[in-house]
C-alpha cells in the first residue's frame, strides 16, 4: 500500500474504456476532497477545546475556589504534554498509521472534554491533560500529512487549517459566556465535544489507510549538532517566549479586561478576536518571506507589535480591541515566522526534523509556567499591570532572539539556501 495519497489514486495504465477513466477521476477528486474536510476538521480541535476555557475562568475559581495559580494550571496541563508528547507522536504513527493516530488524537480529545466537564475537581485538571495529550499528537501529524499528501500546496492547506483553528477558537471564546450565563459553566465547556466528534466522523473514512508519517515529522529530542548550536537555540528561544506570552495572554485576557472594567461578555469576544487575528499571518506571511534576503526585521517587528500590544492592555485597557487585534496577528505572525525557521536554518530535512524536536520540546516546556506565573505574580503584587509590564519586557527577549534567529545561517555555519 502507498502512502501516498496520489498513488492510491492513480488510474490504471490499461483502463479500457474513457468513461472508466472519466469516473475514477470523478472518484479521485472526491476522495481528495474529502481528505481536505477531514483535515479543516480535524484542526479546529487544536485550540479551541483550551481557549475556550479562559472566558469562564471565573466561574471555575468560584466554583472550585481556585487560586489564581492553580487556575492557571488548565493552561499549563495542556502545555506540558505538548513539551513532553509532541516529539514522540511520530513513533507513535509509525506503529500505528498516520491515519489511525490522527483519529486517536481526536478520540482522546473528546473523551478530555467529557471528563472536564464532569464537576468534579480531579476531573477538570485530568480532562485537561487528556485534552492536551490529544492536541499534542495531531499538531505533529497534520502538517506531515500535509506534506505528504499536498506537497505542491502545503503554504495555502497550512494557511486554511490555521484559519479554522482560529475560526473554531474564536466561536468558543465568543459562545462560552452567553451559554455558561444560560446552562453553566460545564455545558459551556462540554460543547466543544462537537468539534471532535465531527471531525472523527468524517476522519473515520480515511482509517482503511496505514501509512508512515513524512520523514521530515519531529522526533524525540536527543543530542548531536543541533543542540549545540546557537541559531538552533536561537530558534528554539524565539518560538518558546512567543508560546510563553501568547499562553499567558489566552489564560487571562478576559480577567484582565474585566477587572479593567469591560463586561465578561465582551472580554469573551474581545478573546475570540485576538484567537481570530492569530490566523490572519498565515494567509500571506510566506509568500512575503520567500522574497526576503534575511528575517531580521521582521522577526523583530513582529516582536514589537506584540510588545505593544500587551503594554496597551496594560495602560490603556479601554481600546483594548486594537490591543487584541495587534497582540493576535502579531503572536500568530510570530509563530509562522518560527516554523519557517525551522526549515530555512536548517541543511537538511533530518537536521529540520531534529530542530522541530527540539523547539517544541523546550518551547512549549518553556510556556507551560507561563500561566501560573502570572497567577502568583498577580497575587503576589495585587494587579495585572505588572503582569503585562513584565510580559511586554520579554518580548524584547524574544524580538533580540528573533533578530539573531533571522540572520541567513543555517545549523553548521553555512548561507541558508533559498
Amino acid at each position: 500500500m502507498s502512502s501516498n495519497l496520489a498513488d492510491r489514486s492513480r488510474p490504471s495504465p490499461t483502463a479500457p474504456t474513457a468513461p472508466m477513466a472519466t469516473v475514477h477521476a470523478t472518484s479521485h477528486a472526491g476522495g481528495t476532497a474529502l481528505l481536505l474536510i477531514g483535515l479543516l476538521l480535524v484542526a479546529t480541535n487544536f485550540r479551541g477545546p483550551i481557549t475556550g476555557v479562559a472566558p469562564v475562568l471565573g466561574q471555575l475559581r468560584e466554583a472550585f475556589a481556585l487560586s489564581p495559580a492553580e487556575a492557571g494550571l488548565l493552561t499549563t496541563l495542556p502545555l506540558l504534554a505538548f513539551g513532553i508528547v509532541s516529539p514522540f507522536a511520530a513513533l507513535f504513527a509509525r506503529e500505528y498509521g498516520l491515519e489511525r493516530s490522527l483519529f486517536a488524537s481526536l478520540l482522546l480529545i473528546a473523551g478530555g472534554v467529557l471528563l472536564r466537564s464532569a464537576g468534579l475537581a480531579w476531573c477538570l485538571y485530568v480532562g485537561t491533560a487528556v485534552i492536551g495529550v490529544g492536541i499534542a499528537i495531531g499538531n505533529v501529524l497534520l502538517p506531515s500529512l500535509v506534506k505528504r499528501d499536498f506537497p505542491s500546496r502545503v503554504p495555502a492547506i497550512t494557511g486554511a487549517c490555521a484559519l479554522t483553528m482560529g475560526v473554531s477558537a474564536a466561536l468558543m471564546s465568543v459562545a462560552a459566556v452567553p451559554v455558561a450565563a444560560q446552562a453553566g459553566w460545564r455545558i459551556a465547556l462540554g460543547m466543544a465535544v462537537v468539534l471532535p466528534v465531527l471531525a472523527a466522523l468524517v476522519w473515520s473514512r480515511q482509517l482503511s489507510q496505514r501509512s508512515a508519517p513524512a520523514p521530515g515529522t519531529a522526533s524525540p529530542p536527543h543530542g548531536g549538532p543541533v543542540w549545540r548550536s546557537a541559531i538552533a537555540w536561537q530558534v528554539t528561544l524565539f518560538i518558546g517566549t512567543n508560546s510563553l506570552l501568547y499562553y499567558i495572554v489566552i489564560a487571562w485576557l478576559p480577567t484582565i479586561l474585566t477587572s479593567a472594567g469591560l463586561s465578561a461578555t465582551a472580554a469573551g469576544s474581545l478573546h475570540g478576536v485576538m484567537q481570530l487575528a492569530t490566523s490572519v499571518p498565515g494567509l500571506f506571511l510566506g509568500p512575503l518571506i520567500a522574497r526576503m534576503k534575511d528575517q531580521k526585521l521582521i522577526a523583530a517587528l513582529l516582536s514589537a507589535l506584540l510588545g505593544v500590544g500587551l503594554l496597551g492592555f496594560a495602560l490603556w485597557p479601554a481600546m483594548a480591541t486594537l490591543w487584541a487585534v495587534m497582540f493576535g496577528f502579531a503572536s500568530g505572525g510570530t509563530f509562522v515566522l518560527a516554523l519557517i525557521f525551522m526549515g530555512m536554518r536548517s541543511a537538511s530535512p533530518q537536521q529540520a526534523a531534529a530542530l522541530s524536536g527540539m523547539a517544541q520540546c523546550v518551547g512549549y516546556l518553556l510556556a507551560a509556567g507561563g500561566p501560573s506565573a502570572a497567577g502568583w505574580l498577580h497575587d503576589a503584587i495585587g494587579s495585572w499591570t505588572g503582569v503585562l509590564l513584565g510580559a511586554a519586557a520579554l518580548s524584547v527577549v524574544m524580538g533580540v532572539c528573533g533578530a539573531l534567529a533571522g540572520r541567513n545561517r543555517t545549523i553548521g555555519g553555512g548561507a541558508s539556501a533559498r
